[in-house]
This record gives structure tokens, C-alpha cells and sequence, in this order.
């Protein structure tokens, strides 16, 4: 894998753990043989491996991503037992 993409990639997406979960995934979609999605959303693979062709899809806009909002969390009161 490319760490010049990887670096890019980090500071595109800002969470390198959902960085990985989205090129893992891309990378499965690849894999899988079948179908359109699994191959390449960019002209130009020559030598490159499926975490380079998810990257580099990924860096121009071949693939995106939504981030989910944070939900805040409301703690309810206890409630007391009776006895």
C-alpha cells in the first residue's frame, strides 16, 4: 500500500479508523469478482494493488462516505424501588 495515498487519504477522511473501514470495504467489493461494483472506478490500475485502486478512488472522488451525526445522550433519572 501506497503511504503517500494513505497520507492523503487520512487528511481527507480526518479518522483513520473509519478510513480503514471504508477502503476494507471497497477493497471486498473489488474482490468480490462479479458484478459492477467490482471493478475499478478509475481508468489507470497498471500495477497497482486493491488498497492503491480503493485509495486512489477514494481521492478522486470515485467513492464517498458519510459520516454520521453524534447523538447526545440523555441519562434518565432512577427511578426508586418500593419495597
Amino acid at each position: 500500500m501506497n503511504a503517500e495515498l494513505c497520507k492523503r487519504a487520512n487528511e481527507k477522511v480526518g479518522n483513520p479508523n473509519v478510513l480503514i473501514n471504508i477502503i476494507s470495504r471497497r477493497v471486498r467489493q473489488l474482490n468480490s469478482g462479479g458484478g459492477g461494483l467490482s471493478r475499478p472506478l478509475i481508468a489507470d490500475v497498471g500495477n497497482l494493488g486493491l488498497a492503491d485502486i480503493a485509495l486512489r478512488e477514494l481521492l478522486e472522488d470515485k467513492i464517498g462516505w458519510d459520516m454520521p451525526e453524534l447523538a447526545e445522550v440523555v441519562r434518565q433519572p432512577k427511578k426508586k424501588k418500593k419495597r
